[in-house]
């Protein structure tokens, strides 16, 4: 987005805040209900400053939020892989993809005022969606939320040219909401956002999965887990880490607790693909057999367990025939 045009509808925006006396709702209900666990005020005065230049607010995020997570990288870098030139803009879907490419878990945030400034106080800037126009002229912008004053109302924000702008609660939430209340936050593998639901983590973890090291992966997946130890998602994906990285032992200790808390299909069958590779042919079998057992009546599983008890059985030494001997 154009200098000039963030300058105008930031001033447009604040111009219509003035016409009601209502605040949006979130505001109204910070300014009530001030969350507990979350300071007065936070700035995170370290994250770095990227100065946007046309059009491209979305790779001068990006490159803000990452660096802030210890990765190094220049909007220009960001620019081919985020910045669509025919929309003249960046989608939120390239967003989270690019954060990804460069190692970083990128996690969708509940659409919240509450959610943003608990992100906050967890050391965690927020990268904003923000629409500074209007719905028939809009005015799609990406800032950098990094602090926030809950007794002056305002937050802090990386935003286009200006590198600590002031923008009160209700003008941000009013320019958010018309955005649709996007935001995210791209954190190092091992760390977890403080206010994302377990869904959220788990698909962005599964999407890091395919862009990282073994390693990474599973530092990932091992913190999710951690957290949210019944999820069967990120059970498969810790294992699948570990597998990918060499260690069928690690693979298959998660695999069997998979199995024996959910009784999965898809538990078993990576257990008895992992435990196959490992000549436990007994093992193999068994899982194998139970995976066969939980699939009935899904038809996309049911060929995965029967494919997979095929392959162990014919691993399986076959017993050699006996010839009697005639005198």
């Amino acid at each position: 987005m154009r200098r000039g045009v963030v300058a105008r509808l930031a001033a447009l925006g604040a111009a219509l805040l003035l016409v009601g006396c209502a605040l949006p709702p979130q505001t109204r209900e910070l300014t009530d209900a001030p969350p507990t666990g979350v300071p007065v005020r936070t700035e995170l005065a370290s994250v770095p400053f990227f100065p946007q230049t046309a059009y491209h607010c979305g790779p001068a995020a990006l490159a803000t939020a990452l660096g802030a997570a210890g990765f190094t990288a220049q909007p220009d870098e960001l620019a081919p892989q985020v910045y669509l030139p025919s929309r003249q803009g960046s989608l939120q879907v390239e967003m989270l993809a690019g954060a990804r490419r460069q190692g970083a878990l990128a996690v969708r945030l509940p659409p919240t005022l509450r959610a943003v400034l608990e992100e906050l106080a967890g050391g965690h800037p927020v990268v904003v969606l923000q629409n500074l126009g209007l719905s028939f002229a809009p005015g799609w912008h990406y800032a950098v939320v990094v602090g926030h004053d809950l007794e002056a109302g305002t937050l802090l924000l990386r935003s286009g040219t200006v590198e600590r702008q002031v923008l009160s609660l209700a003008t941000f939430e009013n320019t958010w909401a018309r955005g649709g209340h996007w935001a995210f936050v791209a954190l190092p593998p091992g760390h977890l956002p403080v206010s994302a639901t377990e869904n959220e983590v788990a698909a962005a973890t599964v999407a890091l999965e395919r862009s990282v090291a073994p390693a990474a992966a599973r530092r990932a997946y091992d913190a999710a887990l951690a957290r949210w130890p019944g999820n069967l998602t990120l059970a498969i994906g810790a294992g699948n880490s570990r597998h990918a990285a060499g260690d069928l032992a690690g693979a298959a200790e998660v695999f069997e607790a998979a199995s024996a808390l959910h009784d999965s299909a898809p538990a078993w069958i990576n257990l008895a693909a992992v435990r196959l590779e490992q000549g436990q042919a007994k093992a193999a079998e068994g899982a194998a057999r139970r995976a066969v057992a939980r699939a009935a009546g899904d038809a996309a599983w049911q060929a995965i367990a029967d494919e997979t008890l095929a392959k162990v059985l014919a691993a399986q030494p076959q017993p050699t025939s006996v010839r009697r001997r005639t005198r």
